[in-house]
């Protein structure tokens, strides 16, 4: 794969782009400048590029607007082709001339510039002025309305033709990491991949895209993607975090992995259970990491770690025994030990129950523990189950006579599936389905 960056100064349209290269929601789209901090990067259909997403360069000397324009560096000394995004309803701006030169010395790969919001000939500034970026012969386009990348897909083409490289499915494990701000997210993220990749500052609300990042860790190919700071909605009054927040949820569908960080010198808060019932909810696996676990002091660290999984066990029906680690993220202590028991679920959560083996467990289970007696004083008779669907894992059971089994004995029985196939840290979901009685036919 090939590397697209995307450059420009705030605000021209670089977000909306990336999402219409990568046919994708993934770059947080605002009319505020600034928006985007964290490099963001995706894959563009059907060709062999990755796209890049960078922040707005900004002359600062410390802060996150300085760190940001770092990030963006970085990105256009490992580019193979750059796209410079200028605003047309603007014209040539001082920080187009300093980007421009800063693209020209960091990089000799081939660059194409884009004029972008060229809806209407009318509304365009002087369009010549833009030649004096040393460019060359500037293509007009529309990021919003997808205009103008035909010629975007010509100048690629020509650099890395579609015919001549073999395009592979995306089949990495999928992690996505969630958290209230500030529990170190961000400093998880750039130990697994060894560099400083992720903006770290000790304030909330640093992270704002989903970030997903493509890296090879413990033996394995993943996609890690890092979220922006979820609190409680009574504290947000931002619309940029509003959205952020929503990526952030929205990453939970599109991983296959969850891992939760919590503050482990704090208590745990609603919302981080809250956090967890939603991943739970969407059958994925969940890994809830106790990250600052050095900064606990060590007499008081049994007795945290047995009440932090009292909490949770607690809190879910749709789980027997969550899977929670202590981990420093700052130190790295626990990190592989993590990635080594996620990966040990994901295996297991691929496997495919024999139905023989899965009846003979829950015949065990029932002649344990009869199911009550339905509402209308009828007996509830299972007769048959066999598993329907992995990641999650899916039980379907048959039942005669009266099907209304009630929660507590579904717990029951998952509580005793789980246990008998090691499927205790994975979601389980067991559906009903009814044997039809001939006597209720005419």
């Amino acid at each position: 794969m090939k590397n697209i960056v995307i450059v420009g100064r705030p605000n021209t349209g670089k977000s909306t782009l990336f999402n219409g290269l990568t046919n994708s929601r993934d770059a947080l789209v605002h009319d505020r400048p600034g928006v985007t901090r964290d490099t963001i990067s995706g894959i563009m259909p059907n060709r062999p590029w990755t796209v890049f997403d960078t922040a707005g360069l900004e002359n600062t000397k410390s802060g996150i607007a300085h760190d940001s324009t770092d990030m963006a560096i970085k990105a256009i000394e490992n580019a193979d082709t750059v796209l410079f995004v200028v605003d047309g309803r603007v014209g040539l701006n001082p920080m187009d001339l300093e980007w421009a030169k800063l693209v020209h010395k960091k990089t000799k790969a081939p660059a194409l510039l884009l004029i972008n919001k060229s809806e209407s000939n009318k509304r365009l500034a002087d369009i010549n002025d833009f030649y004096k970026l040393g460019f060359g012969e500037p293509v007009l386009i529309s990021a919003e309305h997808k205009r103008g990348f035909d010629e975007i897909y010509e100048f690629i083409d020509k650099i890395a033709p579609i015919e001549t490289t073999e395009i592979s499915p995306d089949k990495k494990v999928k992690i996505a990491v969630l958290g209230q701000p500030n529990v170190g997210k961000s400093t998880f993220v750039n130990r697994v991949l060894g560099e400083n990749r992720q903006i770290v500052k000790d304030e909330p609300g640093i992270t704002r895209d989903t970030v997903k990042i493509p890296t090879h860790f413990y033996g394995r190919d993943i996609v890690i993607m890092d979220t922006a700071g979820l609190r409680r909605k009574a504290g947000v009054t931002d619309d940029v975090e509003t959205l952020s927040a929503l990526k952030s949820l929205d990453a939970i569908d599109k991983a296959d992995i969850v891992i939760l960080i919590v503050d482990a010198t704090k208590n745990i808060e609603n919302q981080a259970l809250s956090i967890a019932a939603r991943v739970y909810d969407a059958g994925k696996i969940l890994c809830v990491a106790l990250n600052k676990w050095d900064l606990v002091d060590p007499i008081e660290r049994d007795e945290k770690l047995l009440k932090l999984k009292h909490q949770f066990t607690n809190s879910f029906h749709q789980i027997i025994k969550p899977l929670i680690l202590a981990i420093s993220a700052q130190t790295g202590t626990g990190i592989q030990n993590l990635f080594k028991r996620i990966y040990e679920q994901w295996d297991i959560s691929d496997a495919e129950t024999p139905t023989s083996l899965l009846n003979r467990i829950v015949e065990k289970l029932v002649a344990d523990r009869q199911p009550p007696m339905s509402r209308l004083k009828r007996p509830m008779k299972i007769k048959f189950a066999h598993q329907t669907g992995r990641r999650p894992m899916k039980i379907s059971i048959n039942v005669g006579g009266a099907s209304d089994i009630p929660e507590s004995y579904t717990r029951y029985l998952r509580r005793g599936i789980a246990t008998a196939l090691h499927w205790e840290h994975l979601p389980i979901i067991i559906e009903y389905s009814k044997s039809e009685n001939p006597f209720d036919k005419e």
